[in-house]
């Protein structure tokens, strides 16, 4: 997600093409085209720029709406013809393109895997989705900043935080025979909610620093974090 507002000017986007399942945007004021996974402008005058990040959540409607219970959502306009919205199995015939990309592709994952990427200053590091959700919560140090990456009960929420509170690193653990997703910190025995918000104990009311995750696909995620690490067990 990005802000749309470059050089103080208010851009307008709208669709242009896929590359590697990637949206390309066109703004309508300068005729730029944007990479969607980057936020960069990869062709016209305003090549090279990139847009500024907007936080967005990885996280299901279901749980969205839990939270948000006031939320809008963004419905199709009326006015535009139904065959200009993708198709209903559009995720799935985008499955069978072949992987083409410049470089080549990085074996260490097969191309299709779903992983969690996370950036941390200049480091990314990349988290198989299947390895996290079994192992979930996951502790780790990124560039050294220590992170916990979990996923929601509904086994396709992820959310990721700093674990360092006031200078001290917290370590994690789920709580069992919990409805909802809480965990307890070794530290203190708080506990913690999927939101990274204590919710009782020693550190009740405090909040953990979020950390923006990514799902993508392990060749693009690759493709455009090229330094990137990958989490092993």
């Amino acid at each position: 997600m990005w802000e749309s507002v470059v050089n103080g000017q208010q851009l307008h986007f709208h669709l242009a093409g896929i590359n590697n399942q990637n949206f390309i945007m066109r703004d309508e004021e300068t005729g730029s085209w944007w990479q969607q996974v980057s936020g960069e402008a990869i062709l016209g005058p305003l090549k090279g720029q990139k847009l500024r990040s907007v936080f967005h959540d990885e996280v299901t409607f279901g749980l969205w709406k839990k939270e948000q219970q006031q939320g809008r959502v963004l419905k199709p306009d009326p006015t535009v013809p139904a065959k200009s919205y993708p198709p209903a199995n559009w995720d799935e015939r985008m499955s069978q393109v072949p992987v083409n990309i410049a470089q080549n592709l990085d074996k260490t994952l097969p191309p299709r895997t779903l992983v969690v990427g996370i950036t941390v200053g200049t480091a990314s590091k990349a988290y198989p989705f299947e390895t996290l959700v079994k192992q979930s919560p996951i502790i780790d140090d990124v560039s050294g900043v220590p992170i916990v990456l979990m996923v929601g009960r509904d086994g396709k929420s992820v959310r990721g935080f700093q674990r360092i509170l006031e200078g001290r690193k917290l370590e994690f653990f789920a709580k069992k025979d919990s409805q909802e997703l809480v965990l307890l910190d070794a530290e203190t025995g708080s506990e913690w909610d999927f939101t990274g918000k204590a919710i009782s104990g020693p550190l009740a009311g405090r909040q953990l620093k979020t950390v923006p995750v990514l799902k993508d696909y392990w060749f693009d995620w690759k493709n455009y974090h090229p330094t990137t690490f990958v989490y092993e067990l």
